[in-house]
């Protein structure tokens, strides 16, 4: 299969599956990205030790439990 006709398939699917309007709003939770992600990542992670990712994590997980 081509590309468009998995574009094609997977609307008809959708619409089939959810109705057009379920579809339309299936649709809209995805959005173009812009940028170069992989580039991006590395600029803020490379600027960062392990130590720092895991303390931001773990104040992360403790502020969701505290809402939970």
């Amino acid at each position: 299969m081509s590309l468009e006709q998995i574009r094609v398939a997977g609307m008809a699917a959708l619409a089939r599956e959810l109705g057009i309007v379920g579809m339309v709003r299936f649709l809209q939770q995805f959005e173009t990205g812009h940028g170069d992600y992989t580039k991006e990542r590395h600029e803020w992670l490379d600027a960062q030790d392990v130590d720092t990712i895991v303390n931001r994590i773990r104040e992360k997980r403790a502020t969701h439990k505290k809402k939970n």
